[in-house]
């Protein structure tokens, strides 16, 4: 049996809390709702050329802790770097489901890292702030179910993501 992960899209809607604590240095928390796929595909060793994919729906209570290191501003335009620490809770987690036709059981829980970095461009009413961010989860999210097939062929999953930003500031 052969089991390769595959990219998910998603989608993400938060609100960003900010506190200034040097002219270069920002604490920020920004809780939001995210919406993932987990995505895989798989052979059953008894029909090596039938491919199936299979894909769970993730709705994800998101709560990141971020330090921002910004630089000068120069003119309307300035470059941050960031770093910081992940909670997630997966609110459509599958690990006490009873239903038959679960292929696979995620637990609910997940803490991790984030890395990234970002432009600020200044408006006269607004800052616009695009960003890229890689996220990656430090928790096994599989549940343990023998009675499952594919449970026993995957030793863990993690998240992971990549995560493009576009943040408006008032």
């Amino acid at each position: 049996m052969s089991i390769q992960p595959k990219w998910g899209t998603g989608f993400n809607l938060g609100i960003m809390g900010n506190l200034r604590l040097s002219k270069f240095v920002d604490l920020r928390m920004i809780p939001s709702i995210s919406f993932a796929e987990k995505r895989l595909e798989f052979n059953q060793p008894n029909l090596p050329n039938d491919i199936t994919q299979k894909s769970i729906e993730s709705i994800y209570l998101h709560l990141p802790l971020q330090l921002k290191f910004k630089s000068d501003r120069l003119h309307n335009f300035r470059f941050y770097g960031l770093t910081g620490v992940k909670f997630d809770y997966d609110m459509a987690a599958n690990a006490n489901s009873r239903k038959k036709d679960e292929f696979l059981k995620f637990k609910p829980i997940d803490f991790g890292y984030e890395l990234g970095f970002g432009l600020e461009f200044y408006y006269p009413n607004f800052i616009v702030s695009p960003e890229i961010k890689l996220s990656e989860g430090m928790v096994n999210q599989i549940f343990i179910d023998r009675s499952l097939p594919l449970t026993n062929a995957i030793d863990q999953i993690r998240t992971r993501s990549i995560v493009f930003t576009i943040h408006l500031e008032g």
